[in-house]
C-alpha cells in the first residue's frame, strides 16, 4: 500500500473512534477536498487539522458537531502523541511563555486586530467572555445578566474601589461604576482596548490603565479578573494569586471568571496558540487551588460552561451577518479563523471537555459574603 493510502487508512480509524466518517453523508462527517490533508493532519495534529480547514482542504456541514464528537472521544489524547504535540510540550517546558515581554504577544496578534471586527460579533455589550443564559435567550440580555451577576457576587457598595484586571473594552468597569457606584481602576495590555475604554468610560468614575497585572499598585475593596487567567501561564499562577492577595483589602472580595480544563496541562491547543491566544494556557482546578493555597478561601465555584455554547453560536451568527461589511477590510482567512475558533470551542463546551467557572474568593478571616446568588 502506498504511503498516501496508509495515511488515509489511519485517518479513517482515528475518526471512527468519534463516529465521524471521512467523505460520509452525515452533517458532521468530514468532506475532503485535497487528499494531501491526511498526511498534513497525521503529522501536524490539531494545528495541521485547523490549518487544513483554513486552506480549504476539508470541510464539515456541521463543524460544531464534528468538534463535539472529537472532544467526547478524547481524540486530543491521540493528537498529543503526534510530532507537533510532543514538540509543543518540550517548547513550553523550556521557558515562561507569559513573562512580561511574551505576554504582550496576545495583545498584538489578537486583541489589537481591530475593534470593528470584535464589536461586529460581540453585540451591544462589548464583553468577550461567556454570557449567562439562565433565563435570557439572546446574547445581549445574557451578557447584561452576567455583568449583574458579577456585581452581586462582588457585593459592590457605592464608593468602593474596584480593580478590573484584564478589562477588555471597559464594559464591566462602566457597568459597575454606573449602576453600582464603584470607583473603578481597570487595566489591559492591549493599546486598542485601552484607547477605546478611556473614551467609552468618560463621565464615569473609571480610570483605564495600560498595565500588566504584576505592576498594579494600591489597595482595593473588590477585585475582578474576567477571562484573563488563561493569559497568566502556569509558571505565574502563584505570582498572580499573591499579587491579587496583596491588592485586596482584608475584608475584600475577589471574583475570577474564565475557562478551565479538566486536567492539568502546561500548554494550550497548538492551533489556538498560533491563531488565537499565543502563550495561553487552560488552568485546571488542581493548579488553581494550589496557586491560592494559604492566600484565599474559596467561597463559591459556579460552573455555567453550557452557556458558552450559546455565546459562541451567537458570536458566529453575528460574524456571518456582518461579514459583507467587514470583508472590505479583512481577508477571508480571518473569517475562517474565527469560524473555526467559535464552532470548535462550542463543540468542546458541549462535550464538557472545558468549563466556564466563576470563583468567589476572600482572604482568610473575613466573614462569608452573600455569594450564592444564582
Amino acid at each position: 500500500m502506498e504511503l498516501a493510502g496508509v495515511y488515509r487508512r489511519l485517518a479513517d480509524v482515528i475518526a471512527a473512534r468519534a463516529d465521524v466518517r471521512i467523505d460520509g453523508d452525515r452533517p458532521w462527517d468530514i468532506r475532503v477536498r485535497d487528499p494531501n490533508v491526511f498526511r498534513r493532519v497525521l503529522l501536524g495534529g490539531s494545528i495541521g487539522l485547523g490549518e487544513a480547514y483554513l486552506d480549504g482542504q476539508w470541510w464539515s456541514q456541521d463543524l460544531e458537531e464534528t468538534a463535539y464528537r472529537f472532544a467526547a472521544a478524547r481524540l486530543e489524547e491521540v493528537a498529543a502523541l503526534l510530532p507537533t504535540g510532543l514538540g509543543q510540550r518540550v517548547l513550553w517546558a523550556l521557558g515562561n511563555q507569559q513573562s512580561r515581554e511574551r505576554s504582550r504577544r496576545v495583545a498584538r496578534q489578537h486583541y489589537d486586530l481591530g475593534n470593528d471586527l470584535f464589536f461586529a460579533f460581540l453585540g451591544a455589550k462589548k464583553v468577550y467572555s461567556c454570557g449567562y443564559f439562565q433565563g435570557p435567550t439572546d446574547l445581549d440580555s445574557a451578557q447584561l445578566a452576567k455583568l449583574d451577576l458579577l456585581c452581586r457576587k462582588l457585593d459592590i457598595q457605592p464608593g468602593q474601589r474596584l480593580l478590573d484586571v484584564g478589562c477588555g473594552w471597559g464594559e464591566f468597569a462602566r457597568h459597575a461604576a454606573q449602576h453600582h457606584g464603584a470607583r473603578v481602576t481597570c487595566i489591559s495590555i492591549s493599546s486598542e482596548q485601552v484607547e477605546f475604554a478611556r473614551e467609552y468610560c468618560k463621565g464615569t468614575d473609571v480610570e483605564v490603565l495600560r498595565c500588566d497585572y504584576r505592576d498594579v499598585q494600591g489597595r482595593f475593596d473588590r477585585v475582578a479578573a474576567i477571562a484573563m487567567f488563561t493569559h497568566v501561564g502556569f509558571r505565574n499562577y502563584r505570582t498572580f494569586m499573591q499579587k491579587m492577595h496583596d491588592l485586596l483589602e482584608p475584608d475584600g472580595i475577589f471574583v475570577m471568571e474564565g475557562i478551565w480544563g479538566n486536567v492539568s496541562t502546561v500548554h494550550i491547543d497548538a492551533w489556538m496558540d498560533k491563531y488565537i491566544f499565543p502563550g495561553g494556557q487552560l488552568p485546571s482546578g488542581k493548579q488553581t487551588f494550589e496557586a491560592f493555597e494559604g492566600l484565599f478561601v474559596l467561597e463559591d465555584l459556579h460552573n455555567f460552561g453550557p452557556s458558552y455554547v450559546h455565546t459562541l453560536r451567537a458570536w458566529h451568527r453575528n460574524l456571518e451577518a456582518s461579514w459583507p461589511q467587514l470583508s472590505a477590510r479583512y481577508d477571508e482567512r480571518v473569517r475562517l479563523i474565527f469560524e473555526y475558533y467559535f464552532q470548535v470551542c462550542a463543540g468542546y463546551f458541549r462535550a464538557r471537555a472545558i468549563q466556564n467557572w466563576q470563583l468567589v474568593l476572600t482572604r482568610t478571616g473575613r466573614s462569608q459574603p452573600p455569594c450564592r446568588l444564582y
